[in-house]
C-alpha cells in the first residue's frame, strides 16, 4: 500500500498538480471560475451559464455554435499548457531528455482539463435534455461539435510544434549544436533554470510519467547530459510557444476589424474562453520574465497603463453617436443647472407639452365625449427578459382593449431592456398609424427584440476593445471609433429590421401630433447622480420639482434636459439607437458614454437611479396635475416589472467572522429594493394629489412558472425556454386580474364583454 501511494504521489501528473497548487493558483483559478460559471454558482442571475450550455451562432444553437465554443476552448486549453510549460518545465529536467517533451508534458498535465471537460459535457447534457427538451441525438451532435472544435485547434497547434520543436534525439542524431538563445531570456531567470537542471532531481521528485500511449514510464537520470544542451532545448521550445501565442493575439486583433460581419460574431461563451487564453498568456509571460518581481511589475504596468490612457490618443472613450464633439463643449455646471429654477424656458416647454396633450385629448375623446383616462406606461429594466415581458404585456393588453391602450397612452418611460421593447413597439405602432399594414400583435416582433445581443458584444470586447478600438465609422456627419457600444447598436438594428435607425429629432413631429406617445429615456449621470432626460421635446420642467419655479432656493434640480444642455452640440442629431444604449448601459458590458461637456460627464444605465421609470412618471403627473384634472377622468399608471416586487428576507445568522465583516456592505446591493420603497412612497403622494378615484396603479409582474422554478436571467441573451416562461407569465392570475381592470377602465362598454370572455377562459 505504501509503495502504491508512493508511485501515485510521485507520478508526473500528481507532481504537476502540486506545483500548480504551490506556484500557479491564479492559472488554476481560471478553471475554477469557468466551473462556477457553468454550474450557475456564479452569475446565474445574469445568465452566464447559458453562454456555455446554450450558445448561439447566427441565431441558432447547433453543431456550429458548439464548434466555435470548442475551438475557443481549444485555444484556452493550449494557452494554459503552453504557459505552464514555460513556467514549470525547468523544474523537471528529465523532460528535455525525452522525445517530444511538450507533448508528454501536455499528456501528464491533463488531469484538470479532463475533469473540466467531463464536468462541462455533463452539464450540457443535463441542461439540454431537461431544460431544452432536446433529443439524445441532437445533444450528441452538439457535444460532437464542441469536441470537433477543440480537436481542430489542438491539432493545428500540434502540427506547428511537430515542424518547429526540436528534442534531444534531433541533436544527438545529427550532431548539431543547439541555437544560442541565452540573449533572448532574462539572465537571472536563466541562472535559476540552469541550477535546477544541474541538480538532476530537483525538489520536485518524479518517479514515473505517462507516455503518448498512456503507459507509465520510469524517469531516468539526466546527469550525463550537458546541462546547457538541456537548457537550450527548453529555450527553443519556449520560444516557439511564445511565437505561437503572439501570432494568436495578432489574429485576434485582425478579427476585430471584421465585427461588422455577422459570421464573425462568434458565441459569447467562445469569446470568454478566448479572453481567458489571452489573460493566461499575459500572466505567464509576466511571471516567466520577472519571476518574484511579477507582482511589482503588474502594479507598475497598471499604473503606467492608466497614465498613458489619459491621453485621447490611447483612450478612445465611447461617444454619443450623432453629437458634435468638435464644437465648443457644453458648460455643465451646478449654477447653470440650478438656474433652470424660475427660468421662463420651463413655462415655454410646459405650454408646448400641453399642446401635445390637447391633441392627444382630441384624438382619444373628441368633443362631446366624456373625458378619457390617461395612461402612462412605466417599464422596468432587466435585459432581454424585460424587453420580451414588456412587449408581451402591452401587445396582449392592447389587443384585448381593441387598440385602446396605446391610443390612451400619453407617455412611456422606464429603463434598460424594458425600454428596448417599448421603443420597438412604438415604432411599429407609428408605422401602423401611418398606414402600413403591420400585424402589431405578431409574435414575430417579440422574437426580433429578443434575438441575441451578447455574442457580438463579447466578441468585440475580446477582439477589439482590449487592444484599443482603432477602426472608425461615420454616422450623422461625424466620425467615431468602433467598439462594443457600436456593435450593440448594429446588432440591435439588424435584429429589429433597421426600423429604429433614426435620430431623436425624427420623432418630434409624430409626438407633437400625438400620433404616438411621448417617450422619455433617462440614463444616469455618473458625475453627480442626476438623471439625463432624453426627448425630442423640450422637457426642462422635468429637471426639478414644480415648487422650484416659485421657490428656487428650496429644492435642487435632480435631472438635466438633454436637448437643452446639448443644443449647440446638435442634440437633435443624436442617434436613437445610441439613446437606447445610453439608457441600457450596464457597467463593463457596455461602455459608459462620454458627452461633449466641460467638465466631461459620463452616462450609464437608467436603472441605477430609476429602474422602473417611476420618478419620471410621477414627476410628469405632478407637473401637469391641473391639466389632468380638467381634461381627463384620471390617470392609469401601468407598471410592467420583470422581477418579483416582494422578496424574501435573507437571514443574517450563521455567518463566520469574515462574512460578518463584509455583511454591512450588503445593503449597497439593495439599490432596486430601496427604489421600490421610495416609489411606493411617491405613489402615495400622487393618490393625495389626484384623489383615489382619479388614480389607478395596475401592475404586470413576471414570475417564473412552477415548471421552470428559476427566474429568467438578466442579460442581453435569453434562451428559448426562458423566453417561453416569460411570455407565459401573462396567464398568471394576478396578471389576468390586471388585464380585467385595465379593460374595464379604458375599453368602451360594448367591447368589454369579449375581453372578459377571453380572460375567463
Amino acid at each position: 500500500m505504501k509503495r502504491w501511494f508512493y508511485n501515485i504521489y510521485y507520478s508526473f501528473p500528481v507532481q504537476l498538480l502540486v506545483v500548480h497548487l504551490r506556484s500557479n493558483l491564479l492559472l488554476l483559478g481560471m478553471w475554477i471560475l469557468f466551473a462556477l460559471l457553468l454550474s450557475g454558482s456564479l452569475g446565474r442571475k445574469f445568465g452566464f451559464q447559458y453562454l456555455f450550455l446554450d450558445p448561439e451562432y447566427l441565431g441558432e444553437v447547433n453543431f456550429w455554435s458548439f464548434y466555435f465554443v470548442g475551438l475557443a476552448f481549444g485555444s484556452f486549453f493550449m494557452s494554459w499548457h503552453l504557459t505552464l510549460y514555460l513556467l514549470t518545465s525547468h523544474y523537471f529536467p528529465f523532460l528535455a531528455s525525452l522525445s517530444r517533451p511538450f507533448t508528454k508534458f501536455v499528456i501528464n498535465n491533463m488531469v484538470l482539463p479532463l475533469c473540466f471537460f467531463l464536468f462541462y459535457m455533463a452539464f450540457v447534457f443535463h441542461f439540454q435534455r431537461y431544460y431544452e427538451g432536446l433529443s439524445f441525438g441532437a445533444i450528441l451532435v452538439n457535444c460532437l461539435g464542441f469536441l470537433a472544435g477543440s480537436i481542430t485547434l489542438v491539432a493545428s497547434y500540434s502540427l506547428y510544434f511537430q515542424f518547429t520543436n526540436r528534442d534531444i534525439s534531433y541533436y544527438e542524431k545529427w550532431g548539431a549544436q543547439p541555437p544560442n538563445l541565452s540573449r533572448s531570456f532574462m539572465p537571472g531567470r536563466r541562472r535559476v533554470d540552469l541550477e535546477y537542471i544541474k541538480l538532476d532531481t530537483s525538489r520536485w521528485k518524479v518517479a514515473t510519467y505517462l507516455s503518448e500511449a498512456l503507459q507509465p514510464r520510469l524517469v531516468r537520470s539526466v546527469a550525463h547530459y550537458d546541462s546547457s544542451l538541456l537548457m537550450s532545448i527548453f529555450k527553443q521550445n519556449h520560444l516557439n510557444a511564445l511565437i505561437l501565442q503572439l501570432l494568436s493575439m495578432m489574429v485576434l486583433l485582425a478579427l476585430g476589424y471584421l465585427i461588422d460581419y455577422s459570421p464573425f460574431r462568434i458565441p459569447a461563451g467562445a469569446s470568454l474562453f478566448i479572453l481567458a487564453s489571452v489573460l493566461t498568456a499575459v500572466i505567464g509571460a509576466v511571471t516567466y520574465w520577472f519571476n518574484e518581481w511579477r507582482g511589482t511589475v503588474i502594479i507598475a504596468g497598471l499604473l503606467a497603463l492608466n497614465f498613458i490612457t489619459r491621453s485621447e490618443t490611447f483612450n478612445h472613450q465611447n461617444r454619443a453617436y450623432g453629437l458634435d464633439y468638435q464644437s465648443p463643449p457644453a458648460s455643465y455646471t451646478v449654477e447653470k443647472i440650478q438656474g433652470i429654477c424660475g427660468n421662463p424656458l420651463v413655462e415655454k416647454d410646459k405650454a408646448a407639452t400641453v399642446e401635445i396633450l390637447n391633441r392627444w385629448r382630441r384624438k382619444v375623446a373628441p368633443a362631446g365625449h366624456p373625458p378619457p383616462k390617461m395612461v402612462i406606461l412605466s417599464v422596468s429594466g432587466g435585459g432581454l427578459k424585460a424587453a420580451s415581458w414588456a412587449m408581451q404585456a402591452v401587445q396582449t393588453a392592447d389587443s384585448l382593449t381593441q387598440g385602446q391602450l396605446l391610443n390612451h397612452t400619453a407617455l412611456m418611460t422606464g429603463a434598460s431592456g424594458g425600454m428596448l421593447g417599448m421603443a420597438y413597439l412604438r415604432e411599429l405602432y407609428l408605422r401602423q398609424q401611418l398606414g402600413q399594414p403591420l400585424p402589431l400583435y405578431s409574435r414575430r416582433y417579440v422574437d426580433n427584440i429578443t434575438k441575441d445581443l451578447l455574442n457580438s458584444i463579447a466578441f468585440t470586447i475580446v477582439s477589439n476593445d482590449l487592444f484599443l478600438p482603432w477602426a472608425t465609422f461615420e454616422t450623422g456627419g461625424y466620425t467615431y471609433h468602433k467598439d462594443r457600444g457600436y456593435i450593440f447598436e448594429q446588432q440591435l438594428n439588424e435584429n429589429t429590421g433597421f426600423i429604429l435607425d433614426k435620430t431623436i429629432g425624427d420623432y418630434r413631429e409624430a409626438e407633437q401630433a400625438a400620433i404616438i406617445p411621448m417617450l422619455f429615456l433617462t440614463p444616469s449621470i455618473v458625475n453627480d447622480a442626476r438623471r439625463l432626460i432624453i426627448s425630442p421635446q423640450g422637457v426642462s420642467y422635468m429637471m426639478v420639482a414644480p415648487v422650484g419655479q416659485t421657490h428656487p432656493s428650496t429644492v435642487e434640480a435632480d435631472a438635466v434636459d438633454f436637448g437643452w444642455m446639448f443644443k449647440e452640440q446638435n442634440a437633435d442629431n443624436l442617434r436613437f439607437l445610441t439613446a437606447l444604449r445610453m439608457n441600457a448601459t450596464y457597467p463593463y458590458i457596455l461602455p459608459n458614454v462620454h458627452l461633449p461637456s466641460e467638465p466631461e460627464v459620463e452616462i450609464m444605465d437608467a436603472g441605477f437611479i430609476d429602474n422602473y421609470g417611476m420618478i419620471s412618471a410621477t414627476r410628469f403627473i405632478q407637473v401637469f396635475q391641473d391639466w389632468i384634472r380638467e381634461n381627463t377622468s384620471g390617470v392609469v399608471l401601468l407598471q410592467i416589472s420583470s422581477s418579483e416586487k416582494l422578496e424574501q428576507v435573507a437571514p443574517s445568522g450563521g455567518r463566520g467572522i469574515v462574512e460578518s465583516l463584509i455583511n454591512p456592505l450588503g445593503i449597497a446591493g439593495k439599490v432596486l429594493e430601496r427604489q421600490e420603497f421610495e416609489h411606493d412612497n411617491t405613489l402615495g403622494f400622487i393618490y393625495d394629489i389626484l384623489g383615489k378615484e382619479h388614480f389607478d396603479v395596475i401592475r404586470f409582474l413576471y414570475r417564473p412558472s412552477e415548471a421552470n422554478k428559476l427566474e429568467a436571467s438578466i442579460s442581453f441573451h435569453i434562451t428559448e425556454r426562458e423566453k417561453e416562461d416569460v411570455l407565459s407569465a401573462i396567464q398568471l392570475e394576478e396578471n389576468k386580474a390586471s388585464l380585467r381592470q385595465l379593460v374595464q377602465l379604458i375599453s368602451p362598454p360594448v367591447k368589454q364583454n369579449a375581453a372578459r370572455r377571453y380572460l375567463d377562459e
